[in-house]
């Protein structure tokens, strides 16, 4: 899919706040830090759409993307080491846990994993809860350029049996770099609209 237009059209917290466009949206979820931010300007080929930080815990709100006037993508707050209260965190988790198991034009989960670690505690959380509320989710194992090609396999063996990745679930290997698995993540994209 060519992005020919792109914008931030709102960050919401609740579900009243959400856009009315009925467009099929696309939810990203990672830990703090993982590279969603990077994830979306690579796929929309802008550079500075989605703001990157290096202070983790800086999405704080659901953002919603609006794409070619027909898709959303959603950034949702990061999970893990998050300076943030537990209180605040909690506010976060439900939030998110809203968004997710009402919204009608959700289409899939993008779980962003970080290739070069076995998928965190947080992470097997997250893919569990997606699978409890049969949520489609497309993996995208990112950062794959910091890895040598030799030992992708090996490395996207781990994320699968980590999380015990169900049949049906794709894993991209992708890098916001030099743009690796950038159409292969379009085209399950645009398979689940």
């Amino acid at each position: 899919m060519k992005v020919t237009q792109a914008e931030i059209v709102m960050s919401a917290v609740k579900p009243d706040q959400y856009p009315t466009d009925g467009f099929p949206e696309f939810a990203l979820a990672g830990r703090s830090n993982v590279g969603k931010s990077s994830f979306i300007n690579k796929m929309i080929n802008r550079k500075g759409l989605a703001r990157t930080s290096s202070k983790p815990g800086k999405t704080q709100t659901l953002n919603f993307y609006k794409l070619n006037e027909a898709i959303f993508f959603v950034d949702v707050p990061g999970y893990g080491y998050a300076k943030v209260s537990k209180t605040e965190r909690e506010a976060w988790g439900k939030m998110i846990e809203t968004y997710i198991t009402t919204r009608e034009p959700l289409r899939a989960m993008l779980l962003i994993i970080d290739l070069r670690h076995k998928p965190s505690a947080d992470d097997v959380m997250m893919y569990d809860f997606l699978k409890h509320y049969e949520i489609p989710t497309i993996v995208i194992a990112t950062k794959a350029d910091k890895i040598p090609k030799g030992k992708w396999q090996k490395h996207l063996k781990v994320v699968r049996d980590t999380l015990d990745l169900v049949k049906g679930d794709e894993i991209i290997l992708f890098s916001s770099e030099t743009g690796l698995g950038k159409d292969q993540a379009w085209n399950a994209i645009q398979a689940r609209i």
